[in-house]
C-alpha cells in the first residue's frame, strides 16, 4: 500500500464522485452537460454533448481575464457561459459539479449561470 498525500487523497476522493455522478447524468444535444473545472486561481465551464463527444463550447475565468475575488469570477463565469450558450441556441442544462461539493465557487458558477438564463 502507498502512502499518499494529503492532497492525493483529496483528489482519489474527488474523483470517486465524479465517477459516482457521471454514472447517472449525460449530455444530448438538446441538454447538454454543463461540467465544472475548479483550480486553485480559476474555473472553467463547459458544455458537453456526450452522444457526439464533443465540447459545444467552453469558458474559463482565465481567459475572461476577470477582476475581483474568486467567488465573483466565477459568477461572472457563469453569466459568460449563459450567455454564449444562448446563443447558440442551448436554454437547458444538465449540472455536473464535476465531483466538487456544491458550495464556494462551484456554487457561484451555477448561480451566475441560472442568472444569464440557463434552466438546471
Amino acid at each position: 500500500m502507498s502512502v499518499k498525500s494529503k492532497s492525493q487523497q483529496r483528489e482519489h476522493v474527488r474523483l470517486k464522485r465524479h465517477r459516482r455522478v457521471r454514472r447517472r447524468i449525460m449530455g444530448t444535444p438538446e441538454r447538454p452537460r454543463l461540467v465544472v473545472h475548479r483550480s486553485l486561481r480559476n474555473i472553467g465551464a463547459q458544455l458537453v454533448d456526450d452522444l457526439s463527444a464533443s465540447t459545444i463550447l467552453g469558458v474559463t475565468s482565465l481567459g475572461l481575464e476577470l477582476e475581483g475575488t474568486k467567488l465573483e469570477q466565477a459568477r461572472e463565469t457563469g453569466r459568460q457561459i449563459a450567455s454564449r450558450a444562448k446563443d447558440k441556441g442551448v436554454t437547458r442544462v444538465v449540472f455536473d459539479r464535476g465531483g466538487y461539493l456544491y458550495h464556494g465557487r462551484v456554487q457561484a458558477l451555477a448561480e451566475g449561470a441560472r442568472e444569464g438564463g440557463l434552466e438546471f
